[in-house]
């Protein structure tokens, strides 16, 4: 096994996937030899050429549009926009087209492209670049969004988007790119679309999460144990849509007790979502009412301001000790 970053492994994922199937093709805003404004795609200009690594103009629908015409004739484009919150011009192409042509061509014809784009705050940002707006995707029917939350399953489920015949957002939270590093196989790995992940063991309160909201979930989780003799156990949701909701069901009702946790605002965000699923579904299992730790309803704040709208194990271990003396 090799370390390396979240970065390097997506990297490493498009290598292999351009290696592996020649109808892989990777385009965007700066992708080629410029190797992007993140630098995933080093590299691959060089190894591939101008024929299948596509600098693209400034225009994310274009990009879009684009690439689900090639998709629908063979191809597996993989797209890149810069920032994620720029991908609201791409939306008409996603919601008016690649997430209905299967509905729409009676299953004859499928969407089989990736949008990749980093998202999330954490890196000090300006105006447009700090959003988490997975939810809206999530709202889509017709799209698959993932989003990782380490190197390993980053790798992974980049193979399982780009070998997916239907269309997949893939929502990189840019503030761990380059934040730790991780084991990696040499052997190339998927992770099921739509299956979530223990990722550490409880039976007193689960606390769910995606993304880098994950790490300090699992630095509360750690505090709880440590000051409060409270065995947490982490849910890493990983796929957003479809959700896993059966394997937060069963874990609620082995603990009684929940805790959500996004950096997306707090309104119609993916929280509400698993708080709908668990009480349908588990409701009569719970010993308190769910609370949810979130992004609040606002634009996400500049510099020095930001980390006090980002979820921190503060305020996830004071959200669990309130559920856990209901």
């Amino acid at each position: 096994m090799a370390q390396m970053n979240m970065a390097k492994a997506i990297n490493l994922a498009l290598f292999e996937a351009m290696e592996r199937d020649d109808k892989v093709i990777v385009m965007g805003e700066d992708v080629g030899p410029d190797e992007g404004v993140f630098r995933i795609t080093e590299g691959l200009y060089h190894k591939f050429g101008d024929k299948r690594v596509l600098d693209t103009p400034l225009a994310e629908s274009g990009i879009m549009g684009t690439a689900i015409g090639m998709a629908i004739y063979g191809l597996r484009p993989v797209c890149e926009m810069q920032f994620s919150g720029f991908d609201y011009y791409a939306f008409h192409q996603l919601e008016c087209h690649a997430s209905r042509f299967r509905n729409r061509t009676r299953g004859r014809v499928t969407v089989p492209v990736v949008m990749r784009a980093p998202y999330g705050g954490g890196i000090r940002a300006l105006e447009h670049h700090s959003e988490s707006r997975e939810a809206i995707y999530a709202h889509t029917p017709g799209l698959k969004v993932v989003i990782p939350s380490g190197p390993r399953n980053a790798r992974a489920l980049l193979h399982s988007a780009i070998q997916d015949p239907d269309p997949v957002i893939y929502y990189e939270p840019k503030a761990i790119y380059r934040l730790f590093k991780e084991d990696v196989p040499e052997a190339m790995e998927t992770l099921p679309i739509g299956q979530a992940q223990v990722v550490r063991k409880g039976k007193d309160i689960t606390l769910i999460s995606y993304g880098a909201s994950l790490r300090p979930t699992l630095e509360a989780a750690e505090l709880l144990e440590e000051e409060d003799g409270v065995q947490a156990e982490v849910i890493d949701l990983l796929t957003i849509s479809p959700m896993d909701a059966t394997l937060i069901i069963e874990s609620v009702k082995k603990t009684g007790r929940a805790v959500v946790v996004h950096e997306g605002p707090r309104t119609c965000g993916l929280g509400a979502e698993v708080v709908a699923r668990i009480n349908e579904a588990a409701l009569l299992y719970l010993e308190a009412p769910i609370k949810r730790v979130t992004g609040f309803d606002v634009p996400i704040p500049y510099f020095s301001k930001e980390r006090f709208f980002l979820p921190d194990p503060e305020r996830v271990l004071a959200a669990s000790r309130e559920t856990l003396s209901f």
